[in-house]
């Protein structure tokens, strides 16, 4: 679909601003945990719930978001995204104990785990291929900067104001996101009104969401508590369920068909350990810091800065350096980065420095800069055009599934480390647990690396390409 200069530059405005925040919010409770949970007497495994329970919801969400896609205007479903974020935020803003505030998390998730894939779908489709590097480097821009600049706000506004600030500061952005796509935004997406298959919801939802409940459970009651063991099999056996149904279905609710499609599978791979990494880099040097270490919130935040700010400087020269070179060595680059750098937190002390975990997470940073979104275009540029929501759904359902499953686990990791470590009279049993979880990242991150390998620079087909400059 041809769309003017005018037009795409409105949409393109409305949905990076509606993304960004929706994207921050995924992160934006990360230096707030510590006094959350002691303001409300929880554990640590628990509250980062707040955290992985949005990316979780997202996760759940996304998928359906292919076929909301497909069933609604993009003014339509924009709109009603936005609307429901905001009364989340409201919710959580006002929440008067743990569970509100969880419930509030949820609903915020429900509408901006639509915004990521309604955002890149339209983005792939009103740019033509020679474009869509750079255009997708602002999408990096949201995803990578969004996050990681969350916990050094959230930081800075739990040390002067209450953390319910958080939330009052994210609530008239969305409003007025809202208002300004009511009267200029435009629809971009064809409908096609398929008809939704509940059963698959109910089986994805409870497979993610038995995964992740019984990941955050063995951090409280060990791996080998009932509960542990029921609620992960169940959440194994929905997800095979669920996969399995997808193939039945003619209008499936999240299409596994796309993994035929050459470096797909590999780019997913990648794009899944490298923001797991991120989420749970992100989660772990705030607790290490501030639980460890007796560091301010804002301190923490801090840290986090200067990555933050590299990668939304680098976002959008990856971009550029991708529709140039492509994505083999911007990954190869960029996973080196991440691994060296992971495998240097793990060598945590009670005398480690501010300035050593700034420059350390900022080199890890740019490695996420030059990974994301290069490989997640160039697994999308793979697909034909009828595809793409799906592939888009696919890769970001997997990305914010591992994501909040990994950092469960990480979390968990550090905890159970940590009550070894007191067990056995160790000194600092925190930094222990810490360095324990990056030590375990650090591998996952490797794995990553060689994967990167075996990317391989490569177009479209003839066929396809053919169809994109038709359509475009």
């Amino acid at each position: 679909m041809t769309a003017s200069t005018q037009k795409r530059s409105t949409i393109v405005a409305l949905l990076l601003a509606g993304a960004f925040i929706a994207i921050l919010n995924q992160t934006l409770m990360i230096t707030a945990i510590p006094p959350i949970k002691d303001e409300m007497n929880i554990t640590a495994n628990s509250a980062q719930w707040l955290t992985t329970i949005f990316m979780l919801v997202n996760g759940i969400m996304i998928p359906v978001s292919a076929f909301l896609i497909d069933r609604f205007t993009t003014r339509q479903l924009f709109i009603t995204a936005m609307s429901v974020f905001t009364l989340g935020t409201l919710v959580a803003a006002i929440a008067p104990n743990f569970a509100m505030l969880l419930a509030g998390r949820v609903i915020q998730s429900a509408g901006g785990g639509i915004m990521l894939p309604l955002m890149q779908t339209v983005f792939l489709m009103i740019f033509p291929v020679n474009k869509r590097g750079t255009v997708m480097g602002l999408v990096g821009l949201v995803i990578s900067f969004a996050p990681a600049i969350g916990p050094t706000l959230s930081g800075w506004i739990t040390e002067h104001y209450s953390w319910r600030m958080l939330f009052y500061i994210i609530l008239p952005i969305a409003i007025i996101d809202i208002i300004i796509a009511y009267f200029v935004m435009k629809n971009v997406t064809e409908v096609s009104k398929p008809k939704v298959d509940i059963l698959s919801i109910i089986l994805s939802s409870f497979g993610f969401g038995g995964l992740l409940y019984g990941f955050t459970s063995a951090g409280n009651s060990g791996w080998s508590s009932p509960v542990t063991i029921i609620v992960i099999t169940v959440g194994v056996l929905s997800l095979i369920a669920f996969i399995l149904r997808q193939f039945k279905l003619e209008n499936p609710m999240l299409e596994f068909r796309v993994f035929k499609y050459s470096i797909f599978p590999l780019t997913v791979s990648i794009g899944m350990i490298s923001f797991m990494g991120l989420i749970a880099v992100e989660t772990l040097v705030p607790l290490y810091m501030q639980d460890a270490r007796d560091f301010s919130a804002v301190d923490s935040g801090l840290v986090i800065l200067p990555g933050a700010l590299i990668t939304g400087l680098m976002s959008p020269i990856t971009g550029r350096i991708f529709d140039k070179i492509g994505a083999r060595w911007l990954t190869i680059t960029g996973l080196f980065l991440m691994t060296g750098a992971t495998f240097f937190f793990s060598f945590l002390d009670d005398k480690t420095s501010i300035t050593y975990l700034t420059l350390v997470f900022a080199i890890r940073m740019l490695g996420v800069s030059m990974v994301m979104m290069p490989v997640a275009t160039a697994g999308l540029n793979q697909l034909p055009k009828r595809l793409i929501a799906h592939g888009a759904a696919m890769d970001n359902t997997l990305r914010m599934v591992f994501a909040s499953v990994g950092t469960a686990i990480m979390v968990s990791i550090m905890t159970t480390a940590q009550q070894k470590a007191q067990t056995s009279g160790e000194a600092f049993p925190g930094i222990v647990g810490a360095n324990t979880a990056f030590l375990v990242l650090s591998f996952v991150t490797l794995a990553g690396f060689i994967v990167s390998l075996f990317i391989k620079n490569s177009k479209p087909s003839d066929i396809d390409q053919e169809s994109y400059e038709k359509e475009d």
